[in-house]
Protein backbone atom coordinates (compact mmCIF):
# COMPACT_ATOMS: atom_id res chain seq x y z
CA UNK A 1 0.00 0.00 0.00
CA UNK A 2 1.22 3.25 -0.52
CA UNK A 3 0.64 6.48 1.83
CA UNK A 4 -2.98 7.10 0.58
CA UNK A 5 -4.09 3.31 1.36
CA UNK A 6 -3.96 2.41 -2.02
CA UNK A 7 -2.91 -1.08 -2.90
CA UNK A 8 0.13 -0.47 -5.30
CA UNK A 9 1.86 -4.05 -6.12
CA UNK A 10 3.16 -2.61 -9.62
CA UNK A 11 5.83 -0.72 -7.66
CA UNK A 12 7.97 -3.90 -6.47
CA UNK A 13 11.46 -2.40 -7.76
CA UNK A 14 13.45 -5.12 -9.95
CA UNK A 15 16.63 -5.46 -9.02
CA UNK A 16 19.39 -4.89 -12.08
CA UNK A 17 22.78 -5.20 -10.31
CA UNK A 18 25.16 -8.21 -10.18
CA UNK A 19 27.59 -9.12 -7.52
CA UNK A 20 30.04 -8.72 -10.29
CA UNK A 21 28.92 -4.92 -11.02
CA UNK A 22 31.77 -2.90 -12.49
CA UNK A 23 29.89 0.23 -11.03
CA UNK A 24 29.67 -0.45 -7.65
CA UNK A 25 27.53 2.16 -5.62
CA UNK A 26 24.94 2.00 -8.92
CA UNK A 27 21.98 -0.01 -7.85
CA UNK A 28 19.16 0.66 -10.69
CA UNK A 29 15.80 -0.64 -10.10
CA UNK A 30 12.86 -0.74 -12.38
CA UNK A 31 9.30 0.57 -11.02
CA UNK A 32 6.36 -0.72 -12.58
CA UNK A 33 4.24 2.55 -12.98
CA UNK A 34 0.73 1.49 -14.55
CA UNK A 35 1.66 0.45 -18.62
CA UNK A 36 5.35 1.97 -17.88
CA UNK A 37 8.96 1.15 -16.95
CA UNK A 38 10.78 3.40 -15.22
CA UNK A 39 14.35 3.08 -14.08
CA UNK A 40 16.02 4.56 -11.20
CA UNK A 41 19.31 4.59 -9.99
CA UNK A 42 20.96 4.48 -5.88
CA UNK A 43 23.46 7.60 -7.96
CA UNK A 44 20.32 9.81 -8.38
CA UNK A 45 19.87 8.94 -12.62
CA UNK A 46 16.39 8.55 -13.18
CA UNK A 47 15.53 7.12 -16.93
CA UNK A 48 12.21 8.18 -18.32
CA UNK A 49 8.80 6.21 -17.64
CA UNK A 50 8.51 3.71 -20.68
CA UNK A 51 5.84 1.44 -22.07
CA UNK A 52 8.65 -0.39 -23.76
CA UNK A 53 10.09 -2.24 -21.26
CA UNK A 54 13.11 -3.66 -23.12
CA UNK A 55 13.88 -0.26 -23.87
CA UNK A 56 13.58 0.92 -20.39
CA UNK A 57 16.07 -2.09 -19.38
CA UNK A 58 18.54 -1.13 -22.51
CA UNK A 59 18.75 2.51 -21.06
CA UNK A 60 19.42 1.21 -17.33
CA UNK A 61 21.97 -0.90 -18.60
CA UNK A 62 23.36 2.02 -20.43
CA UNK A 63 23.37 3.73 -17.20
CA UNK A 64 25.48 1.31 -15.96
CA UNK A 65 27.71 0.95 -18.94
CA UNK A 66 26.47 -2.23 -19.85
CA UNK A 67 25.63 -3.85 -23.21
CA UNK A 68 21.99 -3.92 -23.90
CA UNK A 69 20.21 -7.71 -23.37
CA UNK A 70 19.18 -9.42 -26.47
Amino acid sequence: MDDRGERRPENTPEQRASPDDPTPGHRVELFERGPFLAARCSCGWYGPARRSRPLARDEAAGHLGRPPEV
